[in-house]
């Protein structure tokens, strides 16, 4: 079956599993996810499962990517933080769907990777960052949306201080070891309100950035 035959099937499975937003459906066509999957990989690029990267992580099954995007409800105007840039995958969706990204990772040796294949892919909307996820980029200011891609125990108090009223996070909520579920956050004038949206398996959100890896 060829590249392109299996990101067709992909597509349709997405769609018999609930994904019916086109604009993130097209995205998700567009990436070519054979360039962010490990090349012992490439033949599973388009399954529907969570695969193996370096450092001890993972690019994310293609529903959940589907689903957290879709839960972002994004406008092409927004700007939007991604926590956790990892393969990079997540985030050159969400630079067919958004005005910028601006993506934190803690392993340098991923983010260089990451860099090289958005730069491969003319994704000039993308702006990456070396650091701890937890903290945000607070020097961008507040953000319409913030999509977390490891998991937290709670929601880190620095990212819910960075989003703006009225905006989302995307983020999935556990302890390690435990059960997770990614849940949907939004600011509003009095507070936050969350909605569970199903249960996930993310690698844990880890502080502070890793060194020499």
């Amino acid at each position: 079956m060829t590249t392109e035959a299996r990101k067709i099937r992909l597509i349709m499975e997405l769609r018999q599993e609930g994904i019916t937003d086109t604009r993130v459906l097209s995205a998700l066509e567009r990436v070519p996810r054979e360039r962010f999957v490990l090349p012992s990989f490439e033949d599973q690029a388009y399954a529907n499962t969570a695969l193996p990267i370096d450092q001890g992580q993972t690019i994310s099954q293609p529903f959940v990517v589907a689903l957290m995007t879709s839960a972002l409800e994004l406008g092409p105007r927004m700007k939007v933080l991604e926590i956790g840039t990892g393969s990079g995958y997540q985030a050159a969706v969400l630079a067919h769907l958004c005005r910028r990204v601006y993506t934190v990772e803690r392993y340098p040796t991923l983010l260089r990777t990451a860099e090289r294949h958005f730069k491969e892919l003319g994704l000039h909307n993308v702006t990456t960052r070396l650091g701890d996820g937890n903290l945000g980029w607070p020097k961008q200011g507040l953000f319409p949306r913030i999509i977390v891609t490891a998991a937290a125990e709670e929601p880190p108090p620095g990212l819910l201080e960075q989003l703006e009223i009225d905006g989302i996070m995307v983020i999935p909520l556990g302890a390690p070891g435990f059960s997770q579920e990614l849940v949907r956050i939004r600011r509003t004038e009095d507070g936050f309100e969350s909605e569970h949206l199903l249960p996930v398996r993310f690698v844990p959100l880890v502080t502070g950035v890793a060194q020499n890896v």
